[in-house]
């Protein structure tokens, strides 16, 4: 049996609704002539894993690791538009955090500050972030010190507390908690938000041929405009998806270039 996997708005708060919302694809999967589509998503193994499995039918990744770790690893299916404050059809942006108190009003007041970041192969909280700050480091350096926290939340959470100054967050990820956990927001405000970048993309195994990703892509349609599950995409404030070319996350290589081309290569 192949293997999908929802991985990367995973709140428990959301879990039902990522359920619903797959048995609404697997199903609209299977009218589109797929067979061996699986009946619930793997929650146990690790996501790195699963993006690589040669038996992988569907998942979402992040853009970053779209271009690097899993270029030639994996197979762009289609990149999902949200409906969330950011975002612009299949592009969106990250939201910069600072404590609700913090006198900063630009990024440029936030130098020697404490930095919170997700991940280093995060597009949203690292290299957006990086690609914001690039042009105001002197000789590569900007925060006084840098923290990786593992998860947005967790990121946000050492900003609200006043472990760290600033955080950059999917804003994705930042309206979701606004809807369905607004009290992980307490504490925190936006400053402001960073360069787009097409957004979290849909992603199948290496090597699919194009009829499995017209069946992917029409079984990904059919989902969309199925009103019975309305409910899981507002929920997930999923607003349809868009099938660009692999070469529309060169926006992300790009904004890496830019900063290291200012002589800031990694946040620091």
């Amino acid at each position: 049996m192949a293997v999908a996997s929802l991985p990367m708005y995973d709140l428990p708060e959301l879990r039902a609704a990522t359920d619903a919302w797959w048995q609404g694809l697997a199903h609209a999967f299977r009218r589109e002539g797929i067979a061996d589509v699986p009946d619930s998503l793997d929650g146990r193994t690790s996501y790195q894993e699963i993006w690589s499995r040669p038996d992988l039918l569907f998942s979402q990744t992040c853009g970053y690791p779209l271009m690097r770790a899993l270029a030639g690893r994996v197979t762009l299916v289609a990149t999902p538009c949200y409906r969330a404050e950011g975002c612009d059809g299949p592009n969106y942006c990250s939201v910069v955090v600072v404590a609700t108190d913090s006198t900063a009003r630009t990024i440029a007041d936030l130098r020697d500050t404490r930095c919170a970041v997700n991940g280093l192969d995060s597009q949203s909280g690292y290299n957006a972030l990086r690609a914001l700050v690039a042009p105001h480091a002197e000789r590569g350096r900007f925060f006084g010190s840098v923290a990786v926290t593992g998860g947005h939340r967790a990121s946000i959470a050492r900003v609200a507390t006043g472990e760290a100054d600033i955080a950059a967050v999917d804003c994705v990820s930042y309206a979701l908690l606004a809807r369905h956990r607004p009290q992980a927001l307490t504490g925190v405000r936006v400053l402001c938000r960073t360069a787009p970048a097409p957004s979290l993309p849909y992603i199948t195994r290496v090597g699919a041929d194009a009829d499995l990703l017209r069946r992917l892509r029409a079984g990904l349609e059919r989902a969309f405009a199925d009103p019975g599950l309305a409910e899981a995409r507002a929920a997930l404030l999923l607003d349809g998806a868009a099938v660009l070319p692999l070469a529309a996350y060169d926006r992300i290589d790009e904004l890496e270039q830019a900063a290291i081309a200012a002589g800031y290569p990694q946040i620091a």
